[in-house]
């Protein structure tokens, strides 16, 4: 018999919530920001991982795809293993793989090496992203959620922002492996304060017809990690290959007879990792196409208009990434302050889902149309962005994870994690392709992007409609 956690208190201690909430919240945040940047700080050091590396064009596009393909495969199955063995548990062994990925990564040799460090990075990034939104739904009181959740997503665009940013900095003084190896003191300072601070918590295991605990759904766990890698792989491979190529149909058959698979198993077995009856509540059901749309949307445009910066506009990486800087700290400052979960709360979640994708439709607008003109039309877009950002993501996240029984967190963090991964691909893939479909027709570069931004306001837009609406019915539903 192991011995008990004597590490940190007990996760139910008051109504209020953990009495060390806020400073775990910090310690959960630190680890999300590492997985975060590693999205996007390897596509800076581009240029040189092909000159040290000798690395051709596949091998630069595997790098960068063994890690967001490994992770979002796993997200489910990290998150149905964080609820059902513990979610301080998985947390720390995803700190503890991504930091001997990092280390693999940063004295790589080869590209084969690095490609397959950047897989086993994946695996522990898969871990960190389900358990830190799990945790914080777990010791926080429902009033205190919103503005956690807050918190947690600002972190998030933090992330995205920073990346380039850092990656620049680094490629500047060092070689490119520093880029990597960054990752290892915060990782040990993450694992020594999540031993240290953070409860542990894991869902009451269900006993199955014999009286005994129901296993574990390991056939669930496969099929769910072989859909959503093969329908990632496609969404990935698309704009590359072309989205008639035996590769990318192949693919996404696939993805979609192991998923169908996958559904029909989850409806079946006693114990399932999904409960795929979470699709009947509206709750859910309109933050899902919300959170795709919303990601749809961003992913791509925000993809076009780092293009737009350095083609167009003629900055270089580093300037461009600074360029996109108003967007987080809107994000930041909004959601940090806590005036982004009062406005939520005042005008409910519906409401709040709809008006901050109406404010991001219109700073893509903003861009798509006053950018050319200069830098001035695409910081007020930044800030709409921003702020619309800063209303919506922690609303539809709240929405998610409050449709999902709590000992389930870990699934709902994984389900939320693999909509903003599927989605986000996809935006780039699908807008991607419109700015090719353009250039391919004589129209110029600046047209192209502007059309792409263009189509990503009406993504967004259109999720915040059909979320809004699911929603508002499932609040009268309830009353």
């Amino acid at each position: 018999m192991s011995a008990p956690d004597l590490s940190a208190p007990p996760l139910q201690q008051a109504p209020q919530g953990h009495p060390r909430r806020w400073l775990i919240l910090g310690v959960i945040c630190l680890a999300q920001l590492t997985v975060l940047l590693d999205n996007t700080v390897l596509n800076v050091a581009i240029p040189s991982l092909t000159h040290r590396l000798h690395a051709a064009t596949s091998d630069i596009q595997w790098m960068i795809n063994a890690y967001s393909l490994v992770q979002s495969g796993l997200l489910l199955t990290a998150g149905s293993a964080a609820d059902r063995y513990g979610r301080k548990k998985m947390l720390i062994a995803g700190l503890a793989v991504f930091g001997v990925g990092s280390l693999a990564a940063g004295l790589s040799t080869s590209t084969s090496q690095l490609i397959a460090a950047r897989a086993g990075m994946g695996i522990g990034g898969a871990l960190l992203l389900t358990t830190t939104l799990a945790v914080a739904m777990q010791i926080f009181a429902p009033e205190e959620q919103p503005k956690a959740i807050g918190i947690w997503a600002a972190v998030n665009s933090l992330g995205f922002a920073a990346g380039p940013l850092i990656g620049g900095f680094v490629l500047d003084h060092f070689w490119w492996g520093a880029i990597f190896l960054i990752n290892l003191p915060v990782a040990a300072l993450g694992l020594v304060a999540v031993v240290a601070l953070v409860p542990e918590s894991k869902a009451t295991r269900a006993l199955g017809a014999s009286g005994l605990p129901a296993r574990p759904d390991l056939l669930g766990a496969l099929l769910s990690t072989i859909g959503m890698t093969a329908l990632v792989f496609a969404v990935i491979s698309g704009p590359h290959h072309g989205w008639t190529s035996a590769r990318v149909l192949g693919s996404a058959a696939v993805a979609a007879v192991v998923l169908a698979v996958f559904a029909y198993w989850e409806s079946r077995t006693e114990e399932p990792m999904l409960d795929v009856q979470f699709f009947r509540d509206r709750r859910f059901t309109g933050a899902v196409a919300g959170a795709v749309l919303i990601t749809f949307g961003m992913g791509g445009a925000l993809f076009l208009l780092t293009q737009h910066l350095q083609l167009v506009l003629g900055y270089g990486p580093l300037e461009a990434g600074m360029r996109t800087a108003p967007l987080a700290l809107t994000v930041v400052l909004l959601n940090f302050s806590g005036i982004s979960a009062k406005w939520a709360a005042r005008l409910g979640t519906p409401v709040a889902i709809a008006l901050g994708m109406a404010l991001m439709s219109g700073g893509l607008v903003s861009i798509a149309e006053l950018a050319s003109t200069g830098y001035a039309g695409t910081l007020l877009g930044l800030v709409l962005i921003g702020a619309g950002c800063a209303l919506a993501n922690p609303a539809m996240a709240h929405a998610i994870m409050s449709a999902i029984p709590p000992e389930k967190a870990g699934v709902g963090a994984g389900i939320n994690g693999t909509l903003a991964e599927f989605g986000n691909g996809l935006g780039v893939a699908v807008l991607g392709a419109v700015l090719s479909s353009f250039l391919a027709s004589g129209r110029t570069l600046s047209a192209g992007l502007g059309a792409g931004q263009l189509v990503g306001s009406v993504a967004v837009l259109a999720g915040g409609l059909v979320a809004a609406g699911l929603l508002k019915r499932a609040q009268r539903d309830a009353a």
